[in-house]
């Protein structure tokens, strides 16, 4: 059996892309003082406002007790804050804070540097063309995950994983 050529394997390239690109954003985070856990956070939260604890623990894929931590820490910076479930008094929902939102600005910021960094040389047609196919790609693998049962894979995700 002949050994895949790793610089040409897609799901490497997909994987190794993901890495440094995390990588590469978590250098530029850091001068403001956000761990890559923390940005996580504040950016799902900035999509999902009102998120329970439970339901952002499964969608970032950490256990309640890590993500609890986390907000925790969060919470003691002022930029998110806890509130009562009306529907559940077991459950906490999850809300940015108004001084959240400028360091979210600055996450953006941080994100577009990297994006262009990662695209450079890459002509603007051929971007859309990459993100068009990486949408599909997306479209085609979560059909398939809503047809198949999976363990740990919350509804949440799967509806995310829609839009």
């Amino acid at each position: 059996m002949a050994t895949p050529q790793l610089d040409r394997s897609f799901g490497f390239l997909i994987n190794d892309i993901a890495r440094l690109m995390r990588r590469n954003f978590d250098r530029r985070a850091q001068t403001i003082g956000l761990s890559r856990a923390q940005w996580q956070v504040l950016a799902r939260l900035a999509r999902f406002e009102g998120i329970t604890q439970v339901e952002l623990a499964d969608m970032l894929e950490i256990t309640p007790i890590t993500l609890g931590r986390l907000i925790d820490r969060l919470e003691a910076n002022g930029w998110v804050e806890r509130r009562n479930c009306p529907d559940d008094r077991r459950a906490r929902r999850l809300f940015l804070t108004g001084k959240a939102h400028p360091m979210l600005e600055r996450m953006w910021e941080l994100a577009g540097e990297t994006r262009d960094e990662a695209l450079a040389g890459v002509a603007p047609e051929m971007r859309e063309s990459l993100i068009d196919s990486l949408i599909t790609i997306r479209g085609n693998l979560t059909r398939k995950e809503d047809t198949v049962p999976q363990a740990g894979l919350g509804a949440l995700d799967r509806k995310v994983s829609h839009g």
